[in-house]
């Protein structure tokens, strides 16, 4: 009489296709103290607790340093505007206007009724301030390759005060804004230069919009690269209890 071919049934009614593993020693102290046996994500301790470079960790160099690098940029960027201004008054046209007696009151009129130059003046500002703001955007990411909203407010601000500064500058260097007074100076109907006049003020706009594109771009083409915050799983493998796996 032979006995039955059934195998025993596994022990603890665990099924052998399953993946369990009886504890460990550690792993049932672990269990008993409510804590881990080794550090958790982003360096949690053994009791869940978390120390201070892990989950609470700032990333980058702090707010503070943040605030401080961003007033240096801005003024560094501001302190451009001079070199906008002295571009703006070197290569700007000329207006040119004449002088004239009527009566007894001096009056002043464009020489050139159909002259562009009034346009040129404005549309040179405006092509070298979006030449500086890019430079400028440039210049700001070779040194702080990183992002951040206090560097690009920064970077903003500071072209603007470029531009008022480009703007006053070039002004100031320019021919008299007393047009009269510079008539009377070369006599009637003499030519000379008109002062220096930013007509379009929305060209003051292009540097701090040329250097936030420039910057963006910039950053996203060659700026660090954040790391993934959840990492792939590793594939989850069967075992045996005895610790082998299955078809081994």
């Amino acid at each position: 009489m032979s006995a039955p071919l059934t195998p025993p049934p596994p022990p603890h009614g665990h099924s052998p296709h399953g993946a369990w593993q009886p504890p460990s020693a550690g792993q049932v102290a672990a269990a008993s103290t409510g804590g881990s046996t080794g550090p958790g994500p982003a360096g949690s301790t053994g009791h869940g607790g978390h120390t201070g470079y892990g989950w609470y960790e700032q990333d980058g160099p702090g707010m503070r340093t943040e605030l401080r690098e961003a007033a240096v940029t801005a003024v560094a960027v501001a302190l451009g505007g001079v070199l906008l201004g002295v571009l703006w008054w070197w290569l700007a046209p000329r207006v040119p206007l004449m002088g004239d007696v009527v009566g007894d009151n001096w009056v002043v009129y464009l020489k050139d009724t159909e002259g562009e130059q009034a346009i040129g003046v404005d549309g040179t500002f405006t092509l070298l301030a979006l030449g500086l703001g890019a430079v400028s955007a440039l210049a700001v990411f070779l040194v702080r390759r990183r992002g951040g909203v206090p560097l690009v407010v920064a970077l903003g601000v500071g072209g603007l005060l470029g531009a008022l500064l480009a703007w006053r500058l070039g002004v100031w260097l320019g021919p008299a804004q007393d047009v009269v007074a510079h008539a009377k100076d070369v006599g009637k109907g003499t030519t000379f230069d008109a002062p220096l006049k930013l007509s379009a003020k929305g060209a003051l706009l292009a540097w701090p919009l040329a250097g936030l594109v420039v910057h963006l771009g910039l950053t996203a083409l060659f700026g660090p690269r954040d790391p993934d915050p959840c990492p792939p799983a590793a594939p989850h493998v069967p075992r045996w209890p005895d610790g082998g796996a299955p078809g081994a």
